[in-house]
This record gives structure tokens, sequence and C-alpha cells, in this order.
């Protein structure tokens, strides 16, 4: 390939600007703005976006708001040779989304948590009001999610759930044909599919198919967002797959279930990947801690993801033995 074509993944567009120190309005204002279209900051006076069309035209909007405010501003594109690799860089994105994302869960959860308790008409508009609200903030959010931070798969099935909850059709509520037809045989002899860069859920869902389900299984590595699903293709932990997160439940925790599997030791595990990948403290199983700092090991050693799975196959090989013991 020449050395001059750049690949799309790998090439950014940074603003660099100067802004004046008054009126203090002005500054957050662009501050705002620049959130607003999902630039990250990779110094203190340069923000970095993808290189696309529609980027382009966004800092091109905000430097002559710059401009015209009495600051100065330039963009360019450029590609990172050295002090931030790409990878760094698209995680730089995918923390500023995930802390957007967590903020919806968090408040979401707070009125699952409180929904049976609900009673007048009034308190069940304004249920529909925040939930419409949520609902807006996660498109929002989505639009500049550039590479598929994990955490939308754990707002969109809460907001979903209560979208649920909330409608005046309880047969929404139920599990739809084609999550039925995930039967044990189903899930045997299928392409799956999964987001690139893997962690604890799509680790624990790996080995949990490979050991449990199809040895043989075939697991593909695709960008976490754009991707085109083909014929035959079985998506887990990814956002509109077939296998992910459901409510307030990890892909894990949805597999296990799918594929009929009533195994005390695995249940113990789905309860520990459940507070690793959600954060949300549900099951406070004393284990948690250590796994998900081994975990964490595996993924900063192993920067390809079948060697994460096949590092993290250990891990749940020992913890799946240590539960089977312990219940003996």
């Amino acid at each position: 390939m020449d050395d001059d074509i750049i690949r799309a993944d790998r090439r950014w567009l940074l603003l660099i600007h100067q802004l004046p120190s008054k009126p203090a309005y002005f500054r957050v204002k662009i501050w705002r703005r620049l959130q607003g279209i999902g630039a990250v900051a990779v110094k203190s006076t340069v923000y970095a976006l993808p290189a696309n069309s529609e980027t382009q035209e966004d800092f091109e909007w905000l430097l002559k708001e710059i401009v015209e405010g009495g600051g100065e501003a330039m963009v360019c594109e450029a590609r990172l040779i050295d002090g931030l690799s790409d990878a760094q860089a698209r995680a730089l994105f995918d923390a500023a989304r995930d802390q957007d994302y967590e903020a919806i869960a968090k408040e979401t959860r707070a009125l699952t948590d409180r929904f049976d308790a609900i009673a007048t008409s009034e308190e069940k508009a304004e249920a529909r009001s925040l939930t419409s609200r949520l609902r807006k903030r996660l498109a929002d959010i989505a639009a500049i999610d550039f590479f598929g931070a994990t955490g939308r798969l754990s707002a969109e099935s809460l907001v979903t759930g209560i979208e649920r909850k909330l409608a005046e059709d309880t047969e929404m509520a139920k599990q739809s044909p084609e999550a039925m037809a995930h039967t044990p045989t189903a899930l045997k002899g299928r392409v799956w599919v999964t987001r690139e860069g893997v962690h604890v859920d799509r680790i624990a869902c790996s080995w949990l198919i490979r050991r449990f389900i199809d040895q043989d299984a075939v697991i593909r590595f695709v960008p976490g967002k754009g991707y085109e699903p083909k014929a035959g293709d079985l998506r887990f932990d990814m956002f509109e797959g077939e296998i992910t997160h459901e409510g307030d439940r990890c892909s894990f925790e949805v597999l296990l279930t799918r594929a009929g599997i009533a195994d005390p030791a695995l249940q113990a595990i789905s309860e520990i990947v459940h507070d690793i990948d959600l954060k949300d403290g549900k099951f406070g199983r004393e284990e948690t801690t250590g796994i998900a700092s081994l975990i964490t090991g595996v993924c900063a050693a192993n920067p390809q993801d079948e060697q994460r799975i096949a590092q993290g196959s250990s891990v749940f090989d020992n913890l799946y033995q240590y539960f089977r013991s312990k219940r003996a």
C-alpha cells in the first residue's frame, strides 16, 4: 500500500485554537460546542475528531465562530506518528462516550427502581416525559459515538426496558420471536460476530460459546460501528445484535439463558461478569475485584482479540473449577 494513502481510521482532524481571556461566557460556549460535536482534547488547546466530511464541516463552523469571537484557530488533517497512538486516540473518544452513556444508565436505573411506586396519571406522564428525554439524549450521544463505545449497550437496554414498562401494549414487553428462536440447537454451527477490542463480557461469552455451546465455533471481530451483518451471522455483545444486553443483564447472562444451561457455577460467573461489565454492584461477589484485575491485565498484555480470549479463557476455566469444587 502506498505510504501516502492513510487508512480512514487513522486520519484525524485537529482544531488548534486560542481564545480571548474575556468574556468568560465565550470560552464556556466554545467548550460546550466542542462537547456537542464529540471532540476530545489531546492537548489543552488542541481538539481532535476522526476525519470525514461531517466532522470537517463541524470544525470549520466552529473555527469561524472562534475567529468572529476574537480568537485564533486553524484546522488541519493529521496522522499520529509518535506520542499518541491511533488506538489511544480512539480510547479517548470511547471513554468520553462511556461517561455520557453511564450518566443516562444511572438516571434510567433510578427511574426503573421507583417505577412500581408510580401510581397516578400525572406521575406516569412525568415518567414518559423523562424517558423521552433520555431516549433523545441517547440518540444524540450515539451520533457522536464514532467508534462504538461499550457503554451504549447497557444504556440502550435500560432505556428500552423502561419504555417497555411504560408501554400500554403489554405485548411489547414479551420476548421477540427472533430471540425465542435461539434454542441451544440453533446456536451450534453458527458464525459468531462481536466487536473488536474485547473485554470481560465478550471474553466470557467467547469462552462460554467454545466451552459449552460449540467447541468448533468461529468467532469474528468487527468494528463496533458500521458493520453490516451477513447471512448466518450471530452477533453478540453488539448494538442491535441477536444476543446482547437486555434490561440490566449483560450479554453473558443473556447468552447463558438462551443456551438453556442451568449450572450454578456458570451462574456465579455470570454475576461476576455482570458487576465488572455494568459496574452497578448488583451481586457484590467477593471474587469480582480480583477477576476484574486479572481481565484488565490480560487485555493490557494482549492487543489481539484471539490472544485476549485465549488468556481470558484460562481465567474462566479456573474460576469455573473453583465454583464447582466450592459447591461440592
